[in-house]
Order: structure tokens, then sequence, then C-alpha cells
């Protein structure tokens, strides 16, 4: 542990205005525990403006915080440097960026962010890779199996409107997954109540079950193999594995998934190049927060997807 010795005074800017105390101080004192962040602000030891407050107080533009002496722990692992090869490669997947926002494409097998023994993820690398942009998060997320479209907000107002529009559910999200077997066009909906689960070894598992949370994903079937079928995957909720699931439920799992998946169906596609969860974020379709344009991203399929599909496609003309 080490100590941040001296009292700060952090005047609010009006980009970070409008988020609450508690959240503020999070991000601010990296390394500290959440208990201790309340600790201080129950006891008083954090003000605003000089007065006291609750941490659900909302900051407003112009407001001063007094941040005390607190004890912040050590890193585990040293930052993630610039000229990483992992942090370099990110630089390839940017799709669209501007001074609000930025959009990669991000690669199967990297997690949004580092955890659960994981120390780089695709926040901390771009962080790496712009470390003059005083602000970056994550709009949404990614499995880290899955690629294509993650969006990153560069401006705290840019975060809170894209929040928004997803709370709203303003903001559409289509998927391209290789599924099993011959899915039937007619079954356009899957709305099925989704449960998660946190097994003893830390591991997130996500189960239909009539207690869990209301759910739906809309498809569209894009391509027909002799095995399998390509299916547009446009979740309308936003849970946990969702599409993963649903597509299970269906009788219908993905390609190579490794916790919903099928072993057999797997084995079917030996010689398509295909090893990893064929889930990809193809399209992105949003508000954008400062200008108001509509905004459509296309992430294009990798080698390894468009390979796969190749060989799909010439099994199925020579049968």
């Amino acid at each position: 542990m080490k100590t941040q010795n001296q009292v700060q005074f952090i005047d609010i800017s009006d980009d970070e205005a409008g988020q609450r105390i508690d959240n503020f101080l999070l991000a601010k004192l990296k390394g500290v525990p959440k208990s201790l962040i309340y600790r201080i602000i129950r006891k008083g030891e954090v003000r605003v403006n000089k007065g006291r407050i609750k941490p659900e107080y909302k900051l407003l533009a112009g407001d001063q915080v007094r941040v005390p002496p607190v004890r912040v722990a050590e890193r585990d692992t040293a930052p993630v440097s610039a000229k990483l090869d992992k942090v370099a490669a990110l630089a390839d997947c940017i799709l669209y960026e501007d001074e609000s926002i930025l959009v990669i494409n991000k690669p199967s097998g990297t997690a949004v962010h580092g955890g659960s023994g994981l120390s780089f993820g695709v926040i901390e690398g771009l962080r790496a890779l712009r470390p003059e942009a005083r602000f970056l998060e994550l709009v949404h997320r990614l499995d880290r199996d899955t690629s294509g479209i993650l969006l990153v907000a560069k401006k705290r107002s840019a975060l809170r409107s894209l929040h928004e529009q997803l709370r709203l559910k303003q903001m559409q999200k289509d998927y391209l997954a290789l599924v099993r077997g011959n899915w039937q066009s007619h079954m356009k909906v899957v709305q099925a109540p989704l449960l998660k689960n946190i097994l003893q070894s830390g591991e997130r598992i996500v189960r239909v079950n009539s207690e869990g949370k209301a759910s739906e994903t809309r498809f569209k079937v894009e391509e027909r193999f002799d095995n399998a079928t390509l299916v547009k995957a446009s979740p309308v909720t936003g849970r946990t594995h969702q599409i993963r699931v649903h597509t299970l439920h269906a009788g219908h799992p993905i390609a190579f998934d490794d916790r919903y998946g099928d072993k057999q169906f797997d084995s079917q596609l030996a010689g398509t190049g295909l090893k990893r969860l064929f889930l990809h974020a193809s399209s992105l379709k949003f508000t954008h927060p400062k200008t108001g344009e509509e905004m459509c991203i296309q992430a294009p399929l990798n080698a390894e997807l468009n390979q796969c599909l190749k060989v799909m496609r010439s099994r199925k003309t020579n049968a």
C-alpha cells in the first residue's frame, strides 16, 4: 500500500458534472477499496464546497471537492506500455474516432478491461495508446471471446448521452453468429428470462430461468449451410451472454462456444479453420452525442471468420 499524503482540492469541470460523488471518487482513487471511500464520505472527510455531502450527491460544474489523504493499493502489474504489440495492434482496430467517441473492432480473445487475473484489456490498451486523453470509458461491453464493435466515450458528457440511448433502447446492435442446424425463418424473436449464476470458480454461467430478468433477442437468417445457419442477432435487452444463451435455448448453439456450445457441432466444422466463438458485433447504430448525427458503424469479419464461411459455401456448392 502507498499513501497519498496531501489533501487534494479538485475543481469539477462541465464534463465531470452530473455524476455521483462516490462514483467520481472510485474513478479518481484507483486502488482504494469501495468501503474506504464510503467511510471517508460518511465521516465528512470528503467535502464539496467546504460542506459535508452524502454518497449519492450529484456533482455540479464549478464544485470544489476536498479529498483527504488515503491509502492506495500498489499496482500488481506495471502500467501497460504503449510499445507492447497488443497495444500497437489496437491502433489498427480503430474504426472511427473524433473528440467525443472512439469505436474499435475488438479482437476475439481480448477482454474489454483488465481484472480477474488479466492485466491487459482494451480500455487499458487504449489509455496507453492515448496518454493525452483525460477521459476514456467503455460505453458497453463485449464478452472476451466475442469480436466486433466496441464503443468508447472520450468525454463524460458523451458517456451520459450514450448510456441514456442504451437505457431508452435507442441504440441498435447487430451481431453475426454461426449456429448449429437449420434455423427456422419464422423464429424471429426469442424472449426468455435470464438468470446469472456465479460458480465457485468465479465463472459466470447464465441460464433461462423464470426468476431471471426479462430478455429479448431478434433474429434473421442471413445464409444457410448444410449443417449450420448464419444468423443476424439483434439484442433488445443487454443481459450477460444473452445471444449465446438465447441461441442455445432455441436449439441452435453458436459454433465454438466453450460454455454453451456443442462439441459434436464444432467437430463438424473441422477443416474450416475456425478455432474461436463465431459471434461478431457487426453493426452499431446510434445518435452522435455531440452532433446529433445518426451514426451507423460497420465492423468487417476478420480473416478467420471469412475463411470459415468460404469453406462452408464451397461444401454447400459441392453437396
